[in-house]
C-alpha cells in the first residue's frame, strides 16, 4: 500500500471492524496516546463503530496542550518586547496564559509571526538583524529534529539575534507515570507513529513488559487505528503484553538514528511539568550548555518568571484518560474553540477540539 486512499478505504476497515466485534469478550480500556489518533476516531466515527466493551481513553499526546502556562506566558512576555519578533506555529497563538494569549498581543502590535518550519525563523533572523528572532519550540520528539537544525544552522551562520524558547516533551516517561498512578484505568496503549519514526519503539518495550501492558505502534489512518485496537484487543483477550509495530511502513524498532544524533546534539534530557498533569522526571529536551546563548530563557532573564495553572480546567484529567471533554461543565458554553478556556480546546490535536467539532452529543459512558 503506497497511498494515503488505500488505507480509508471501507471493505477492509469493516472486516477488522467485524473481527474486533467477535473478539472484545471483556471491557476494555484503551488509550490513545497521541492528539492526532484521537480527532482520526472521531473524525471517521470508529469510536462510535467499536463494541460497547471497548472504551477509548484520550492520553497527553497534544504538545500544545501540555506546554505548561508559565511556558505560554513567557512567550507572551517575550511577544511584548519591542526588539522580539516571536515565531511560532499557528495553533499556539490561540492558548491562554494568565490573562492574554499571543494572538491578543500581536492584535495590540506586538510582532507575532505564524511559521511553518523552524528554519523559517532562522530565515527571519538573517533578514532582520535589528531584531531579536526567538522561535518558540514546543513538540515531542517528532518536531525536536528540526527544532535542533534551527538550532545548529543558527550557530553555523553565527546568528547572534536568534534563540529559541523550549518547550519539548518525550513519551515514554509521561506513559510510565501513567501506568504509575494508581487511579488509571487504562488496559492498552496505542502509541504515536510519528513519534516512533524518530524514537523507534525500543523504549516502550520495558514498559509494556513492567506494567503488563500492550503498547501497539499505529498510524492515522482508519484502517491503521482498526488493525492496532484489534491487535491490543488479541493480546488483552489473549493474557499477554507485548509492543506490536502496526506502522511498519515508516516505524522501525530502532527509530531514524541520523535524527536521534542530531537531538543528541543539541538537547538533553531533563525533568519536565507538563500542563494539567505536573512534574514528570527526564521527560523534557533542554539545549545543552554549548548552546545556552541560543537559549532565550537564559537570554532574557526568565528563569525565574513562574505562574500556576487555573484550577477551572479538567484538561489535565482529560490527557490522563480519568475524564471525558464532555464531562467538563465548561465545555460548548464557557469553552469553544472561538472562546477556548484551555488548551485541549485550542490545539488541532486536543481532545476538547476534537469532540467540538465531530460530536453532537454525549458519547458512551465510560
Amino acid at each position: 500500500m503506497k497511498f494515503v486512499d488505500e488505507f480509508r478505504q471501507a471493505e477492509p476497515v469493516k472486516a477488522l471492524l467485524d473481527a474486533i466485534h467477535v473478539t472484545a469478550y471483556h471491557k476494555w480500556k484503551i488509550m490513545e496516546i497521541c492528539g492526532g489518533q484521537t480527532h482520526a476516531f472521531l473524525r471517521y466515527g470508529l469510536d462510535n463503530l467499536l463494541p460497547e466493551k471497548i472504551t477509548l481513553l484520550h492520553g497527553p499526546g497534544c504538545p500544545v496542550c501540555v506546554t505548561p502556562v508559565n511556558k505560554i506566558e513567557r512567550a507572551i512576555q517575550l511577544a511584548q518586547r519591542p526588539e522580539v519578533m516571536l515565531c511560532s506555529f499557528g495553533d499556539m497563538l490561540r492558548v491562554p496564559g494568565s490573562s492574554l494569549d499571543l494572538l491578543s498581543v500581536k492584535a495590540r502590535g506586538g510582532d507575532v509571526r505564524i511559521v511553518y518550519s523552524p528554519l523559517d525563523a532562522v530565515t527571519l533572523a538573517e533578514r532582520n538583524p535589528q531584531k531579536q528572532v526567538v522561535f518558540f519550540a514546543i513538540g515531542f520528539e517528532t518536531t525536536a529534529p528540526a527544532n535542533a537544525m534551527a538550532v545548529l544552522q543558527a550557530r553555523s551562520k553565527g546568528l547572534d539575534n536568534f534563540s529559541i524558547l523550549c518547550s519539548q516533551f518525550r513519551v515514554p516517561p509521561a506513559i510510565q507515570v501513567l501506568l504509575s498512578s494508581p487511579h488509571h484505568r487504562i488496559d492498552g496503549f496505542l502509541a504515536a507513529g510519528h513519534v516512533c519514526s524518530v524514537m523507534g519503539y525500543h523504549e516502550y518495550l520495558p514498559l509494556a513488559d513492567s506494567f503488563h501492558v500492550p503498547i501497539v505502534v499505529t498510524g492515522f489512518e482508519p484502517l491503521d487505528l482498526t488493525q492496532g485496537i484489534l491487535a491490543c484487543l488479541k493480546q488483552l483477550e489473549g493474557g499477554y503484553h507485548t509492543v506490536e509495530n502496526q506502522y511498519a511502513r515508516s516505524v522501525t524498532q530502532n527509530g531514524n538514528g541520523a535524527a536521534q544524533q542530531t537531538i543528541q546534539k543539541v538537547f538533553h534530557n531533563v525533568d519536565a511539568t507538563w500542563r494539567g498533569i505536573g512534574p514528570i522526571p527526564s521527560s523534557g529536551l533542554a539545549l545543552r550548555s554549548e548552546y545556552a546563548d541560543l537559549d532565550a530563557e537564559i537570554k532574557f532573564d526568565l528563569q525565574n518568571y513562574t505562574i500556576e495553572d487555573s484550577g477551572d480546567c479538567i484538561s489535565g484529567l482529560v490527557l490522563q484518560g480519568l475524564k471525558k471533554p464532555t464531562d467538563c461543565s465548561l465545555f460548548g458554553t464557557t469553552c469553544t474553540p472561538e472562546h477556548p478556556f484551555g488548551a485541549t480546546m485550542v490545539s488541532s490535536e486536543g481532545a476538547c477540539a476534537a469532540y467540538y467539532r465531530y460530536k453532537s452529543q454525549t458519547t458512551k459512558a465510560t
